[in-house]
């Protein structure tokens, strides 16, 4: 591990770790869509694959690797998880990840439990969920 990832704050008590296909293009699609910020990456490999990327996205970790199928880590879909975020402008949050190329799964619209709340899938299969109370 280099030393840049050795040092880089870790945020947030519960840290996604993503296998997705093309971290290093999930890392830029999420710097687009939700304001990421890169903290640290590993080289990428021959195929283009790198095995760690470090991204701030607001406030917490979020951490980013390519299948490695020939290390026992082969692709699989994203299932039986949202990856949630609450927020302060939850309209110029959601018309940024839009406008950056997230599909909308659920409107945003206002809920019961009193959130504006809506979700969406970026183009390497994670459902992302954004809130803010409803304004009073």
């Amino acid at each position: 591990m280099s030393e840049a990832v050795a040092n880089a704050p870790v945020l947030g008590g519960v840290v996604p770790y993503l296998m997705v296909d093309g971290a290093i293009r999930a890392a830029g699609f999420y710097e687009r869509a939700f304001g990421a910020v890169e903290i640290a990456r590993q080289p990428a490999d021959d195929q283009g694959r790198t095995m760690h990327v470090h991204l701030h996205v607001n406030g917490g970790s979020v951490m980013l690797h390519d299948p490695y199928p020939e290390y026992g880590q082969p692709l699989k879909a994203p299932q039986a998880f949202t990856l949630h975020m609450k927020v302060d402008d939850v309209e110029a949050w959601w018309r940024r990840a839009v406008d950056a190329g997230a599909e909308v799964v659920m409107p945003l619209q206002d809920m019961f439990w009193g959130d504006r709340y809506g979700q969406l899938r970026d183009p390497f299969g994670v459902i992302w969920s954004l809130g803010a109370p409803i304004p009073t």
